[in-house]
């Protein structure tokens, strides 16, 4: 077996809507194991689309997360976990002030392990009573992924003492690092 072939069975992608994806990569650049995280646009119906584009609601894309990760430091289950924690998965097409179809909570599953997963968290924490209400994320094949535009990569840690950055990202980054600080880079 080539190395290149051992890379590519340890090597995995999820990509992931939590809501805003400035974010979601936050949160998700900060665990052990994750090799990348790239913000972008995926679920929609037109090609190369741009953020305003995507901010109007009309493509039908969701602002995502292609998270590229070590499966042998992090499994897909793990990333849910940190997933169903960092934003609301019982609203519609809402996450805090952001609203529209472009901040829906989405798994886009790559393979069948990935879709059945998915299913099987979501349908245990439904079960569970954690949550008020139903969970409405929506689980679907993964569909081409348009990386946003260069401005949006690391937005928090290049913007950390704005506004949005203190009073929405800081505080998901912060429950990550209380709830799941065994997970974090060191």
């Amino acid at each position: 077996m080539s190395p290149n072939n051992t890379i590519e069975k340890i090597t995995d992608t999820a990509t992931l809507g939590a809501g805003c994806f400035w974010c979601t990569e936050a949160v998700f650049s900060q665990l052990e194991g994750v090799i990348s995280v790239m913000p972008g646009y995926s679920g929609g119906k037109i090609r190369n689309p741009s953020y305003r584009e995507v901010c109007s609601g009309l493509t039908g894309h969701a602002e995502v997360a292609q998270i590229v990760f070590n499966s042998l430091k992090i499994s897909f289950g793990e990333l849910l976990e940190v997933f169903w924690e960092v934003h609301d998965p019982t609203s519609l097409n809402l996450q805090g002030a952001d609203q529209g179809t472009q901040y829906r909570s989405v798994i886009f599953y790559h393979n069948e392990e990935q879709r059945i997963a998915a299913i099987n968290q979501k349908e245990k924490l439904d079960k569970s009573g954690i949550f008020d209400k139903p969970i409405v994320t929506e689980i679907s094949p993964a569909m081409t992924f348009y990386p946003a535009e260069d401005y949006h990569n690391d937005y928090y840690y290049n913007n950390m003492s704005a506004p949005y950055c203190q009073l929405v990202i800081a505080p998901k980054v912060e429950k990550v690092r209380k709830l799941f600080n065994e997970k974090l880079k060191k």
